[in-house]
């Protein structure tokens, strides 16, 4: 017997792992219907049954499911007892319980059973269900997880075994009609093993017997329900309709509302990451456009806007004049929370409730921010959550909204029950009293107004008061679209994906309602609840307006018993602090100065007064201490940066290491004695110890005081474009078109919002023209104008947060107190939910610990020179006077010189020829934007060929060491005093004022320096063009004290370089090591050096780079792919007992479970094992038993360690040493150059013993006028004839639909690769020529692209390919005549005999040609030879070289 049945219910369990005595867990059966058969599929009865409700209602999404409304299961329902026991009496008749799904309806109906304190019997019988892996397997729909198909809907099985959908799902009877003709079908078909029936194996023959033709329907009428509740609704809604409102009582409401004020207490801003289109801004812009008296901001479980927000309104109250008083704003922080049952719990799903909670005042805020740091901390799964636990402890001074329809009270309404939603009501209003509102919403939506209803009549039973909102999450209604998009973007979905819920559905909001509604809009929706917008008044008059901005709180720093000061303790003084930093800071000097002078002492008695008055003696502890601590731990510290090193004491305490006094680096530059703000010292370190100093200040003040500092990702023009192009579905290729019309740096609201003469004097000519191809392509009304549109809106939107990569926060208490924290990622820490912008401002103290890959660049070069020299070198008493160093920035070597490298810089620096440390310190401030158009004049003066001249006598003393120029903020300074008696405050005003052009502040200053300075018989005209150029300079003027900090280092570096080259360049490669483009580079600058870069090599290579015995720079091995730390520090160790002397020798002596197969594959690949004298074809044999040689190694070397382990101790005390024979090394021959650099190039990521082009490089560099890489900005070659060279790396021959053959193919050069096509006559013409690994020339001519004809749009640049050649075959071909290039001096007798010579070993019929000249007389000569005739080839040209003679080529 088979008792198939089905139920429908009130909803879906919380937790489907729950047990069935979970009464509030499990949801009610409202319908069951079953169907009982025989063992051959007759039926013997069938039942249904609506459930009447008792004590719960059916809530409304249950409904819009199964159509089944409280009115019609009350109307026609029976009670549950009677349903239950009539179950009972069907289930003993049954030997199986069959279902799709059954084991919900059997928990169901247990659970029901429970309740009823009844026996429960579906625990007794086996269960058949017809939804399982192998129905999936049957129907085979893809789908499911893990890569399996999807487990069939009864629909979907209907449909497979019938070849017909199944219309009426989700009527209990109807289901189980379906389900019972389904089974017998998968039973007639022998799915269900004898087995799983319990039957004899003849079963089947009968059951195909009795029913020959597929199961057929039995045949039952099923009752309509959805038909038959809205008949019911409608004929309570007739009744209802008698009771409402009349037009008298509205037009009266509407004239009372029109005294009161509507504010939205319910707003989302981009913070709450990607679900919303309003700025903090925006929401603040628009409360003000709309005359509103307050605006709230309630972010989806985060508080990362709170600062801005409220910063926003003070600012746009700080603007209003007198008469607009009456406009002011008041800021309602505030935040949405998600509410779950335990926030801790994570082994199953629940994002909780989603609870609006207002800050009534400050203390209500740190409430906000304690719940929304613990949400991240402790709660976070999926989103961040709290519980109701955390809301009872952090209640106090907080306002709830119930929220939206997924708010508790709303959500329990439609999908539980009314009961339960009063429940939970009650819970809340226990805890917040008056302080709870019951949040109305009207956005014109079904399942709103049934919630409205219920919510209105509990506001009446509990006296709870309503309030209006509008859940914002945009400001205007045409901005919806954008938002919709921007949901799509959050989902990774599709707009055309319709919305819904399940499979193929994405998540959006059902209209376009959900905007910054005007008052008058709001008034209008609820003018039959006129209390609703009234109530809104009292929310407000509730919170008191507050500002996050307060001073910086410095946590307390140890100081030893000695220097603490009882009245500290009294008035919060910092006496102790001051007098501990004062016995350091001399404590310091006297090792840092032979002598402390009159004036170094006063220069530290001054700074020491100001930092008193200025009250951060703490600060500078603070970082004395940690600096002090990194170098114990052997951290390289730089030697400071930016304004801190104008700092004497910071000197002498050891945090920056060059001396203010000495270079005239200014204190009151870094902390002003008449203005206070901040102190600011940033730190670098080696970027390897930074993490020891941060563990450090973390164990020292505790990890919950300590934190990074949050960053947002936003959307860049350039993202927008391509996130809205993925959701609008348009083509990538057209979405990097768009994308690549934007200039960088350049905001899609700043191109749209100038006149067409702004954007000329903005954009270059090429950038113009891509501009206007954007805005007319904005103009348009395809995908393309949409998605430019749609992306304006979006651009700016917060994409996701991140971490400021050196910003830490060190707080005096647990940071929660002071604001809000998250979690992240990469990092152990907390993170501030504040930005940088703002940390400072909301009083918490920010430390940049910056890692400078440069110091572990010097720390590798001293560990080098010391593991091969035996030389301590201490980079910090380099003399600043060495002869090498200087050469080698006068020759402009300065690749891989930190600040010094560009080419730019090579340049300026041969030009220079710099002789004193002051000239580096001028360089690096000089050269940047702006300032560099001063270069020139520099130079001439350095080199005596332009006068030194003053504007005054006075300035020589401070401008001296630049020649007379103006050079640094610091020379400003000096010289406003010197001239105009400035104070030193004052000056620091001026230079701020100067370089952040504060017009109003030089207006003022202006006069008092011309009438001081005259007072002290300076010309006035003369102060007044002193005046004019430093306005003109200042706003680029450098600070000295970070060019003379950044040029010790690069000063360091050079004399590295110039003493130590090969491992000043081991180091510089290690330092690169994850850049391979970097390491090309870098290996091209050693083969300029002459110095060697060898592969690896198992017996000489360390991780990093070193160099060996010889001077020759080792490549490291954890360079290649695959070996990591782990092998290599193996290899490293064991090789301590001695080198290496065979692969067997290194695998028997290592350890095998740090090396794997892996790791040794690619150190063959990458020539290793090379120093063995096996060749790597030999490792990478195999013998034809599918077993490569350095596999077999390994199994030698694992099975030898094994014996060596397990080897007993014989009788006589030795180990017995058991010999395992070596496998043969195979004979095979060598690999080609060309195999074994494409294996390198695998492995490393670059070719390492050599390149394939090298036999080509003289081609290469006298033939091609265009490199790869150019390719890659084709647009810059168009209407071009352009050669280039390389080798063919890939080849793929395609077919046209039409049958043409065309192919794509890359061609590789010594900087970069690019993907050519070639089509139609080209292709068959040149098609030879496309073989991997063939060196190729070829000439082309850049066409501009075809024009749509219906668009009018221009495509991309064509390639029309004219010739290919092998490269070989170019010298011959393309060298028509050679001109030798010689300087008078150096033509004597001997070298013409030498050349003479030369041509005639070299005879052909290409022409020579001579030109000589004079640098003295500036003459040149040029001389055809008419007799001499020349075979050009390498030989030659090596040859011309060798004598150091210029050539050219044409």
């Amino acid at each position: 017997m088979y008792l198939i049945f089905d139920t429908e219910t009130t909803g879906l369990p919380k937790r489907y792992d729950a047990p069935l005595s979970d009464s509030d867990n499990w949801p009610r059966c409202i319908q069951i219907a079953w169907q009982l058969h025989d063992a051959m599929g007759n039926v013997i009865e069938h039942q249904d049954f609506l459930v009447k409700p008792d004590g719960f209602n059916i809530p409304y999404d249950s409904e819009q499911i199964h159509g089944i409304s409280t009115a019609l299961a009350e109307e026609q329902g029976v009670p549950l007892a009677e349903v239950a026991t009539a179950f009972q009496k069907a289930l003993e008749k049954t030997t199986f319980v069959v279902g799709q799904n059954v084991d919900f309806d059997v928990n169901i109906m247990g659970a029901e059973f429970y309740r009823l304190s009844q026996p429960n019997p579906l625990e007794e019988l086996p269960v058949l269900d017809t939804c399982t892996e192998t129905t999936a397997e049957l129907c085979k729909i893809p789908g499911g997880r893990g890569g399996k198909f999807k487990l069939p809907t009864l629909t979907e099985l209907h449909e497979f075994l019938f070849g017909e959908p199944f219309a009426e799902a989700h009527n209990a009877t109807a289901d189980v009609e379906a389900t019972t003709r389904c089974f017998f079908e998968l039973v007639r078909r022998r799915i269900f093993t004898a087995e799983a029936l319990d039957v004899a194996p003849d079963y089947f023959d009968e059951f195909s017997e009795a029913n020959p033709k597929p199961i057929a329907l039995i045949g039952l009428k099923h009752l309509n329900l959805k038909k038959a509740s809205e008949a019911i609704h409608r004929k309570l809604e007739a009744q209802e309709a008698t009771e409402t409102i009349s037009s008298e009582e509205i037009k009266e409401n509407l004239a009372t509302l029109e005294d009161t004020a509507f504010a939205h207490l319910h707003n989302h801003s981009q913070f709450s990451i990607l679900q919303s289109t309003s700025s903090t801004q925006d929401l603040v812009n628009a409360a003000a456009a709309n005359e509103m008296p307050a605006v709230a901001l309630t972010d989806s479980g985060n508080m990362m806007g709170a600062f801005h927000f409220v910063q926003a309104v003070n600012n746009y109250n700080k603007g209003l004049s007198e008469e607009e008083q009456h406009k002011q704003l008041k800021a309602i922080v505030g935040c949405e929370f998600f509410v779950c049952e335990d926030h801790t719990n994570k082994s199953h799903k629940d994002n909780g409730y989603q609870i609006v909670m207002l800050a009534k005042n400050k203390k209500g805020y740190h409430n906000l921010a304690k719940m929304a740091s613990i949400a991240y901390t402790d709660g976070f799964y999926y989103v961040p959550r709290i519980d109701k636990e955390v809301v009872t402890k952090y209640k106090d001074d907080i306002i709830v909204l119930t929220g939206s329809l997924y708010g508790e009270v709303p959500s329990k309404v439609l999908n539980i029950g009314e009961n339960q939603a009063e429940e939970a009501l009650l819970w809340w209003k226990e805890q917040f009293q008056d302080d709870l509102y019951i949040e109305l919403m009207r956005h014109d939506q079904e399942d709103e107004r049934r919630v409205n209803a219920t919510l209105v009549e509990f506001s009446k039973k509990h006296d709870v008061k309503l309030v209006a909102c509008n859940n914002t999450y945009y400001i205007h209604k045409e901005d919806a679209n954008a938002h919709d998009i921007l949901l799509c973007v959050k989902d990774g979905e599709k707009q055309a994906t319709p919305i819904g819920r399940g499979r193929g559905y994405r998540y959006g909001l059902p209209n376009q309602e959900y905007y910054f509604k005007s008052q008058e809009e709001m008034k209008t929706l609820f003018k039959d609840l006129p209390e609703a917008i009234a109530n809104i008044a009292e929310v407000i008059e509730k919170v008191e307006s507050f500002t996050l901005q307060r001073d910086v709180l410095l946590p307390k720093f140890d100081i030893p018993e000695q220097f603490q000061d009882a009245q500290d303790d009294a008035d919060g003084g910092k006496r102790g602090e001051n007098a501990y930093l004062k016995h350091l800071t001399f404590e310091g000097a006297e090792k840092r100065y032979a002598d402390i002078t009159p004036e170094i002492r006063q220069r530290l008695e001054f700074e020491l007064e100001v930092i008193a008055n200025t009250g951060y003696p703490g600060y500078f502890l603070i970082v004395q201490d940690f600096i002090a601590e990194a170098r114990n731990m052997g951290v390289s510290v730089g030697p400071g940066r930016g304004s801190a090193a104008g700092s004497a004491v910071a000197y002498c305490l050891g945090i920056t290491n060059i001396d203010p006094i000495e270079y005239d680096l200014l204190f009151e530059r870094f902390l002003n004695p008449d203005r206070v703000s901040m102190p600011d010292i940033d730190i670098d370190f080696d970027d390897e110890g930074r993490s020891k100093v941060m563990d450090y200040v973390i164990n020292k003040y505790g990890a919950n005081q300590v934190a990074q500092i949050i960053t947002y990702g936003t959307m860049a023009a350039k993202s927008s474009i391509r996130d809205t192009a993925r959701v609008l579905d348009l083509p990538l290729n057209d979405a990097d078109r768009i994308a690549k019309l934007i200039p960088n740096m350049t905001k899609l609201n700043k191109i749209f919002g100038l006149e067409e003469k702004q954007l000329r004097s903005k954009f270059r000519s090429d950038e113009l023209s891509k501009v206007n191809e954007l805005l007319n392509l904005s103009e348009g009304s395809d995908l393309e104008a949409e998605t430019i549109n749609q992306a304006k809106v979006l651009e700016g939107s917060v994409r996701n947060t991140g971490i400021h990569a050196c910003g830490v926060i060190i707080t005096p208490d647990d940071i929660t107190n002071f604001v809000p924290v998250a979690t992240a990622k990469d990092s152990e820490l907390y993170v501030t939910q504040f930005d940088n912008s703002v940390v400072e401002s909301a009083g918490l103290l920010k430390m940049d610990f910056l890692g400078l890959k440069t110091l572990t660049l010097i720390k590798d070069t001293v560990k080098i020179v010391k593991h091969r020299h035996d030389v301590e070198l201490d980079p910090d008493t380099f003399p600043l006077d060495d002869e090498k160093t200087y050469e080698l920035f006068q020759r402009g070597e300065t690749v891989g010189i930190f600040q010094y490298e560009s080419a730019g810089m090579q340049k300026y620096m041969k030009e220079l020829k710099p002789t004193v440390f002051a000239d580096l310190i001028a360089m690096n401030a000089l050269y940047r934007p702006g300032p560099m158009e001063y270069i020139p004049s520099f130079v001439r003066r350095k080199h005596g060929e332009e006068e030194i001249t003053y504007d005054l006598p006075a300035m020589e003393e401070y401008l001296q060491e630049t020649y007379g120029i103006t050079v640094y903020q610091e020379q400003v300074m000096l010289l406003s005093q010197k001239l105009a008696d400035f104070s030193k405050g004052e000056a620091d005003v001026l230079r701020k004022a100067m370089g952040k052009k504060q017009k109003a502040v030089l207006d003022k200053m202006k006069p008092k320096f011309i009438e001081q300075a005259s007072a002290k018989g300076h010309d006035a005209e003369m102060l007044e063009k002193i005046w004019k150029d430093w306005e003109a300079f200042a706003s680029y003027a450098f600070n000295k004290s970070h060019s003379t900090c950044y040029a010790w280092i690069a000063y360091q570096t050079a004399y590295l370089k110039a003493h130590y080259p090969a491992e000043y360049m081991a180091a510089v490669l290690s330092n690169n090591m994850n850049d391979i483009k970097q390491v090309t580079f870098f290996m091209e600058e050693c083969r300029r050096m002459g110095l060697d870069v060898l592969g690896p090599d198992v017996n000489e290579s360390f991780y990093k780079f070193t160099v060996n015995d010889q001077g020759a720079i080792r490549f490291g091995m954890g360079a290649i792919k695959g070996v990591g730390g782990g092998a290599v520090a193996t290899i490293v160790e064991h090789r301590k007992d001695g080198k290496y002397k065979s692969v067997f020798d290194l695998a028997k002596r290592i350890d095998l479970r740090a090396a794997n197969k892996k790791a040794f594959e690619n150190l063959v690949l990458a020539g290793g094992f090379d120093g063995f004298g096996t060749h790597r074809a030999q490792y990478m044999h195999d013998e034809g038993d599918g077993v490569k040689f350095f596999e077999k190694v390994l199994r030698y070397a694992a099975k030898y360690q094994e014996t060596q382990n397990s080897s007993q101790v014989s009788l006589f005390g030795e180990s017995s040493d058991v010999q395992i024979p070596e496998p043969e090394v195979p004979p095979c021959e060598e690999w080609g150059t060309m195999k074994k650099l494409k294996q390198e190039k695998e492995v490393v990521g670059i070719y390492i013993s050599g390149h394939p082009l090298d036999d080509f490089k003289l081609e290469i560099n006298s033939f091609c006028t265009v490199k790869v890489a150019d390719f890659h900005q084709i647009e810059k070659l168009v209407n071009r004839e352009v050669c280039f060279g390389g080798i063919v790396s890939d080849v793929q021959h395609r077919e046209s639909r039409q049958g043409k053959g065309w192919a794509i193919f890359t061609v590789e050069d010594y900087d970069d690769s690019f993907e050519f096509k070639i089509f139609g006559e080209e292709y068959l013409k040149w098609r030879h020529f496309l073989i991997p690994n063939s060196f190729i020339y070829v000439r082309a001519f850049v066409k501009e692209g075809w024009t749509n004809r219906d668009t009018g749009k221009q495509g991309d640049p064509r390639i029309q390919y004219n010739s290919f050649q092998m490269l070989h075959d170019v010298m011959d071909q393309q060298a028509k005549k050679l001109t030798v290039q010689m300087s008078i001096d150096g033509l004597h007798e001997k070298r013409i005999k030498h050349l003479q010579e030369l041509f005639s070993s070299h005879k052909g019929d290409k022409q020579l040609h001579f030109t000589l000249y004079d640098l003295d007389d500036k003459v040149k000569l040029n001389m055809p030879s008419r007799k001499t005739k020349i075979h050009i080839n390498k030989e030659l040209l090596e040859a011309l070289r060798e004598e150091d003679l210029a050539y050219k080529l044409n």
